[in-house]
């Protein structure tokens, strides 16, 4: 006897076969060789940049495939991967510091198919190639920094509870500090009121010095430190990624110290190498309310002041006397003011905060700029093959 089942069925199971080939079509398209260029300081890829592209590329002679402009960013797709590489050389030069380049390998599905939400699968590195980092992040760096904290905290907060200290200091070659006070009586009192203060950090009296205590991180403590800078650098390099455009990074953390970052189909290793290499930041200065920025423009600069140029492209005047560096940064919050504008807040360690405040009493009225200082690989070597140091950038994000 036959299995007889309704048509409903038949054409149920038609149905999903159906769109189970459409959404597995895009892998028949294969990539084309591509170039992704986008904006880097929150500049956005426009129309400019796609005519500056169009008319470089055609002046040598360069075929494309299509240019197009989409979220801020500019894709340009080539027949072959020659015209590709071709290509990348002629707008590393045409186009400014504000952009980057990069190239790599993008889905060729047609546009119906990717606006259904048709993509090809992922095929990560060992099927699609690409680019493969171990990054170590330096934890004694980050160490040292906490334990440079911990002792100008220290000494802020013994001179705020108006117990005087002979000395705080680091002991050489180890990760504590030496803490001495006028007298026993001192002594105790400081370590009691630290162990309140600090519940993480470790104290134990100094046994060839009744007013002297060894103070230290706890494990936990060294691991807080530790895991916030993986976090630190894990999002570091997501946002640098995010620059090359690549659609299937890969980040995460690896051991204690180290980050592996896979990029399918990147094929510039060099210049992802540079992107994710380049270190970045923060100055505090003092504008010079009394200096003429069109005449320094012109190159007549004040003694004891320097002309940045402003993200926007105007000229300011600074006096080289650095009131903050980023250094004393411990944290950094976005958020809107009182008017729903937006705003970044910081927190500073205890000496950065005893700066601002110095400069902020005593120069009331006067503006403060912030400088971002970017150290960007040169990509060069010497004539013996050594690299160049980088490239020093420097630009006023904000005056305020």
């Amino acid at each position: 006897m036959l299995n007889k089942f309704p048509v409903w069925k038949y054409l149920l199971v038609l149905a999903v076969i159906a769109i189970g080939l459409l959404y597995a079509s895009p892998n028949l398209y294969g990539r084309d060789p591509a170039i992704q260029i986008s904006g880097t300081k929150g500049t956005d890829a426009d129309l400019s940049v796609v005519d500056k592209v169009n008319a470089t590329l055609k002046k040598h002679n360069v075929t494309v495939k299509s240019v197009i402009l989409e979220n801020g960013q500019v894709l340009i797709r080539f027949k072959n991967v020659e015209e590709q590489l071709k290509a990348q050389d002629l707008l590393r030069d045409s186009l400014n510091d504000d952009y980057i380049s990069a190239i790599n390998m993008a889905p060729a599905q047609p546009h119906w198919l990717k606006a259904l939400g048709g993509n090809p699968m992922k095929l990560g590195l060992d099927l699609s190639g690409g680019v493969h980092f171990t990054m170590e992040i330096d934890m004694v760096t980050a160490v040292d920094n906490a334990l440079e904290q911990m002792d100008q905290d220290y000494k802020s907060d013994l001179r705020e509870e108006k117990l005087r200290y002979r000395t705080v200091r680091r002991v050489a070659g180890t990760e504590r500090l030496r803490v001495e006070m006028r007298n026993e009586a001192d002594k105790d009192a400081a370590e009691r009121f630290l162990q309140s203060r600090y519940p993480l950090h470790i104290f134990i009296d100094d046994s060839s010095n009744d007013n002297a205590f060894y103070a230290s991180l706890s494990d936990q403590k060294l691991k807080e430190i530790r895991d916030y800078a993986i976090k630190q650098n894990e999002t570091i390099i997501r946002n640098r990624i995010n620059q090359i455009g690549v659609a299937e990074p890969n980040v995460q953390r690896q051991g204690a110290e180290r980050i592996i970052v896979q990029l399918p189909g990147v094929q510039d290793t060099a210049r992802a190498k540079e992107i994710l290499g380049a270190t970045a930041t923060l100055e505090f200065r003092e504008v010079d309310e009394n200096a003429d920025p069109s005449a320094a423009a012109q190159g007549r600069i004040p003694a004891g002041t320097e002309m940045i140029m402003s993200r926007d492209g105007y000229p300011v005047v600074l006096k080289k006397r650095i009131i903050l560096e980023g250094s004393h940064i411990t944290g950094a919050q976005s958020g809107a003011d009182e008017y729903q504008r937006p705003q970044v807040s910081i927190s500073l360690d205890s000496k950065g905060g005893a700066k601002m405040n110095a400069f902020t009493k005593r120069a009331i009225g006067k503006r403060m700029a912030t400088v971002f200082i970017e150290y960007k690989p040169s990509g060069k070597t010497d004539a013996n093959g050594k690299a160049l140091p980088p490239i020093k950038v420097e630009e006023v994000i904000n005056v305020a």
